[in-house]
């Protein structure tokens, strides 16, 4: 290729590479960071209808445990609740041959939706009995959860043990209805 005019050669090459880096910091970046976007919002995307899908084929096991959490909680009547624990722990004592020292309920509303019955329970016999004790808490029918459980000897021998927890139990408040 022959150059004639030189300088219509510069301006063309100029011309060019300007239409080159206006392409470049104008068009193709610009673009290029909204594909990036756009790409990562639909991987965001098909994420939470995989969630949802997933949540949806779970469904009859998340409502079939939100029934049993309902149904086996504690009742919105303090006094009420407060007696079916006791009667709880007094049935376990009596099937376990635990002797209980010490019960010490104490009641938390944090939410409007709940409240949590804390205990304090002192018990105290032997390793077997307390494990089936505590076994039958946490098999029990009512919403309660062990959130502390301390083992100390007794005794020099080590058959007699005290057994700390702290119990809670929840109950749900319903909304007034008009």
């Amino acid at each position: 290729m022959k150059i004639n005019n030189r300088q219509e050669f510069l301006v063309a090459l100029t011309v060019a590479v300007l239409a080159l880096y206006v392409a470049v910091n104008f068009i193709f970046t610009p673009l290029d960071n909204w594909w990036t976007k756009r790409s990562t919002q639909l991987r965001q995307l098909r994420a939470q209808v995989g969630e949802g899908r997933q949540l949806l084929r779970r469904e009859p096991v998340i409502r079939g445990d939100w029934d049993n959490m309902r149904t086996n909680a504690l009742p919105a009547n303090t006094s009420l609740a407060g007696q079916q624990v006791l009667k709880a722990f007094d049935t376990w004592r009596s099937d376990t041959g635990v002797e209980l020292t010490s019960i010490t309920p104490q009641w938390r509303n944090d939410s409007t939706n709940y409240m949590t019955l804390d205990c304090r329970v002192e018990a105290a016999g032997s390793l077997e009995s307390l494990s089936r004790f505590l076994y039958e808490i946490e098999k029990g029918p009512l919403a309660l959860r062990l959130d502390s459980v301390q083992l100390g000897a007794h005794d020099n021998t080590g058959q007699q043990l005290t057994l700390s927890l702290e119990v809670n139990g929840l109950a749900l408040l319903q909304p007034n209805k008009p």
